[in-house]
């Protein structure tokens, strides 16, 4: 090899070398790929008007997003029908429900919602309740009776309450519906209505000028509580992440206080085993489809 060739070698021997070593710096400089945060959507059934509904559910799912790195759109629903129509498309990826949702949307096919945590310290009661000074004493002074209630297919507030009337009292009564439970206790505690049905916790969340108003005429039997449920295609792994996030911010006090305005008092994990009773409900000729 001539002297001009072996240079000419050598030269691109080290041009090969100083390009190589740009190149990995150049790679060392770029900041590490980092993967987008999952996306998901929480619906929560609209017991309270929108801007309370906002002002207890936000901070609990801003302290979710904290924990598991996930972006989580709290998504409102200003009636219960469209909270219905909207679980019922798979709208959410997670949704805080009553607990016949669970079986309306279905146990097995692919648009259902699996029951992950609920409240170990409470059941679901429906409870009639009337003004405070109302002449009305007993369960059969209700008969023919107008009666306010969130919405035809709300749970412990409506189906529980209207279903046991007619199946252990034989009574029918006139319904009227004003959209949330607040709404319903509003209505009597003013004695703009003679009864109205709602549940057990959301009467203790009231203010204490509208409770003090009222009385509680009738509990319906216990059933367990709404559920924080996920979509079947949540990934399992997210929706033990939430689930765990929920948990470990229920140990806590901040946790505790947040999570008492929703209400629920001692959070657990749950299943469809814990619902599968309500199945044998029968609400025929109460709910509206």
């Amino acid at each position: 090899m001539t002297s001009s060739r072996r240079l000419y070698a050598v030269f691109l021997v080290l041009l090969t070398c100083v390009l190589a070593g740009f190149g990995a710096r150049a790679a060392a400089d770029e900041p590490p790929a980092t993967s987008l945060p999952h996306h998901f959507t929480f619906g929560v059934v609209p017991q309270f008007e929108q801007r309370k509904l906002f002002a207890i559910w936000r901070p609990i799912l801003d302290e979710i997003e904290r924990r598991t790195g996930f972006v989580i759109t709290l998504t409102g629903s200003p009636r219960i029908r469209d909270f219905e129509k909207d679980f019922a498309n798979g709208a959410f990826d997670f949704a805080y429900m009553n607990p016949y949702h669970v079986v309306q949307s279905g146990y097995n096919h692919s648009n259902s919602y699996l029951p992950i945590l609920r409240d170990g310290g409470h059941v679901l009661q429906g409870i009639i309740v009337v003004y405070k000074d109302s002449p009305l004493q007993s369960i059969s002074d209700l008969k023919d009776t107008e009666m306010v209630f969130p919405s035809p297919n709300s749970l412990g507030a409506t189906l529980l309450i209207r279903s046991e009337l007619k199946r252990r009292y034989g009574i029918e009564v006139i319904p009227k519906y004003v959209q949330t439970h607040s709404s319903v206790y509003l209505f009597v505690a003013k004695n703009l209505a003679q009864a109205g049905g709602g549940v057990a916790s959301t009467l203790s969340l009231e203010r204490d000028e509208v409770k003090n108003r009222l009385r509680v005429l009738y509990q319906t039997p216990p059933i367990p509580p709404h559920p924080i449920t996920a979509h079947r295609r949540v990934a399992p792994e997210h929706r033990d992440a939430v689930m765990r996030a929920f948990l470990e911010f229920a140990q806590t006090a901040e946790g505790q206080r947040a999570l008492r305005q929703v209400p629920i008092d001692e959070l657990i994990s749950t299943s469809l085993i814990d619902y599968r009773s309500l199945s044998s409900l029968d609400f025929r000729g109460y709910r509206v489809e």
